[in-house]
Parts: C-alpha cells; sequence; structure tokens
C-alpha cells in the first residue's frame, strides 16, 4: 500500500489561562497537523507544536522540513515497509524532531489502521486507560496554591508544579504554600525546567526533604547539557530525579543511564522524533532498571492521544503528563482519547481513533 499525498494545515487554539514555565509563557497554541492518505483512501494524522525554547523548531521550519525534505523521500513508497520508511526519515536531515514526529504518528496510525488495530495494541497492549497529572504553571505562591486546589477538587491526584523562576527560596516558598492549601495526600512532583544551578538544586532538594514536602521526583533542575550535574544532584539527594530536555535521542538517553546521572527519563516523541524512536528509548531505559515517563509539549489531543497509545502500550513506561488538551479553551480534535477526570481511555478504534480535526485550518499543500 502506497503513501499517496502528504498534507500540512496549521491551527491556532487560545489557552484558558497562561502556561508558564521557567523557559516561557503560552497564551495560545500554535500547532502543525500532519495529514498522510494511502491509495486507498486511509488518512494517518499527526502532529507538530513548534517550540522553539526545547525542540528549536518554528512554524516555517517543520512545515519546509515536511514538504521540501520528508513528503518527496516518502510519496510513492509503501507503508508496509516501515523500518525503512523511519530509517530514511532519520538519515534524511539531522534534528528537526517535531517535523520527523508528526510525520512518524500518521505513519503508525496509517499501519495500524490497515492492521485493524489500536495502536496501543500493535505496540504492546499493556493497559488501556492511565493516571495523568495537572500542570501548575509557576506564579505567585498563593495563586499557584489556589490553582492546585481547584485541580484536586476536579478529582486530580497527581499535581506538576513549575518552578526553576526567581530565586530558589520562591520556590520553596511555592511548594510550602501549596502543602499548606492541598495536604500531604496529593502526589507533587516539580519540574525545575533547567531553571536551577547544581548547587541550588541540591540545596532546594535537600531542604524540601527537611521540611518533608514528600515530593515524588525533580524533572530536569539543571541545564539540559550539564549531564555531570545531573548525576551530582542525582547522587546528592534521596528525591528522585528525572532527566527530561536532557534525553532527545537514544544516545542522550545512553550517556544518562551509563552515567547514572538520573533515577528516571521523561520522553516525548516531540523531542524523541516520533513513536519508532521514542520505544527505543523505552527499552533502553527497561534493561537499566530505569522507568520512563511520557510527556508532552502544549498540544491539541490528536498529539496526546498518540503520546497516549505509546504510554499505555509499554511496561516500563510508569507516568504520564497529559494535561495539555485540558489547557485549552475548546477542543478542536473528534475521536481519540477521553478524559474521565484524571483518567484518560485508550480508543478502541483502528489507528489512533482519530475521526477529523473540527478547527478551519489553513493549508499548505
Amino acid at each position: 500500500m502506497k503513501i499517496k499525498s502528504i498534507e500540512t494545515f496549521s491551527i491556532t487554539v487560545p489557552l484558558k489561562q497562561p502556561f508558564k514555565t521557567a523557559l516561557r509563557t503560552v497564551t495560545k497554541l500554535k500547532t502543525i497537523i500532519v495529514k498522510i492518505t494511502l491509495e486507498d483512501g486511509t488518512v494517518g494524522y499527526g502532529e507538530a507544536p513548534p517550540t522553539h525554547v526545547i525542540t528549536g523548531e518554528t512554524k516555517q521550519s517543520i512545515e519546509a522540513c515536511i514538504h521540501e525534505v520528508l513528503k518527496p523521500l516518502l510519496v510513492g513508497k509503501s507503508i508496509h515497509h516501515l523500518e525503512s520508511l523511519f530509517d530514511d526519515m532519520k538519515r534524511s536531515i539531522v534534528g528537526n524532531s517535531s517535523a520527523k514526529a508528526a510525520v512518524d504518528i500518521a505513519l503508525y496510525d496509517c499501519f495500524a489502521q490497515l492492521a485493524e488495530m489500536p495502536l496501543y495494541q500493535l505496540l504492546g497492549g499493556w493497559k488501556n486507560s492511565i493516571e495523568t497529572d495537572y500542570t501548575v504553571s509557576v506564579n505567585e505562591p498563593d495563586l499557584m496554591a489556589q490553582h492546585a486546589s481547584n485541580y484536586i477538587n476536579q478529582g486530580f491526584n497527581i499535581l506538576k508544579i513549575k518552578v526553576g523562576k526567581d530565586t530558589i527560596h520562591q520556590d520553596i516558598e511555592r511548594i510550602q504554600t501549596i502543602r499548606e492549601h492541598v495536604g500531604h495526600e496529593p502526589n507533587i512532583r516539580l519540574d525545575a525546567n533547567q531553571g536551577w544551578s547544581v548547587k541550588e538544586a541540591i540545596y532546594a532538594i535537600n531542604h524540601m526533604e527537611d521540611l518533608q514536602l514528600n515530593i515524588e521526583l525533580i524533572e530536569q533542575p539543571v541545564p539540559a547539557h550539564d549531564i555531570k550535574g545531573l548525576k551530582q544532584v542525582t547522587q546528592h539527594t534521596h528525591t528522585p530525579i528525572m532527566a527530561d530536555e536532557s534525553v532527545f535521542s537514544l544516545y542522550d538517553a545512553k550517556g544518562v543511564l551509563e552515567l547514572g546521572a538520573a533515577d528516571l527519563i521523561n520522553i516525548k516523541l516531540m523531542k524523541s522524533g516520533g513513536i519508532h524512536e521514542a520505544l527505543k528509548i523505552v527499552r533502553l531505559a527497561e534493561a537499566y532498571n530505569v522507568e520512563c515517563m511520557v510527556g508532552s509539549m502544549i498540544e491539541t489531543k490528536l498529539g496526546i492521544t498518540a503520546a497516549s497509545h505509546l504510554a499505555a502500550s509499554q511496561k516500563n513506561i510508569t507516568r504520564y503528563d497529559f494535561d495539555a488538551p485540558l489547557m485549552l479553551s475548546h477542543d478542536v480534535v473528534d475521536g481519540g482519547v477521553y478524559y474521565d477526570k484524571n483518567i484518560i481511555h485508550l480508543p478502541d478504534q483502528p489507528g489512533l481513533g482519530i475521526n477529523f480535526i473540527k478547527e478551519s485550518m489553513n493549508s499548505y499543500d
């Protein structure tokens, strides 16, 4: 079955409220939708949100990569030779991980539809539902505590708290204030988004341990390139440390795992270049007895559905960060995963289970 066409569309969706991290503030989602059509009419979808502060990609670079490099490479080739297609994509251009991910996702969507199986079953079928956290943006302590309380009242049991902005003492105050409002039962994980130095991270984590703030894990406390610094933090704290921006590729993961630089790895399809490469990271981490989380950028339910299919398929993926669609002002995707408060259920339809994109789209053919 040959690939007939590859199209892209752009969508803009406002967020309910600004999403703030140590790296950026987002008020609206601007994303690229990829549509692959096979010669029998089968349609597969993928998504690539431009996140230039993390992946280095813009809307223009994503569209250029897809139409000038990946599309000429893939159109006319058989979908049944997936390994060959992915290898061609990987070697065709350096970087451009989000552009590759969107095409990778659409290819998997088509392939699973031809196999007449939901993608998570085709990939391994470990489970068909998962529990997501909800992210609290970095703000003043009282406002963050208010947001945290609201999410707990909405039925979420796990909070991902953004820190790494302003001073280390303000970050500690943020977590203390949140704990005072939500109590010690909710699970709290922190994400510093590279915002601390090694000394700041060790001091802050040890201090929060002394205060018994009961933190599940700390995500990417130091700059992405500082793997030795990440190892220092891991060695000098009891709280588990998770690598995020430090791990894009299989080779990044190999370096972190061999050095023992982190206790956990956060995989995002937009970093890894898609499901195919993400699976390699999951399996390598499992060989080192290191568990993985799968997270996302700010994406529509399309991208989150693809990440959820991967996450639900593998035993070694034990944590999930898939709240992004809940942050959007309205849903633009028909089909895909559905939310029951904090629980995400995988669709039974073949492929991703995406029916169509509701929003009017700007085409780039």
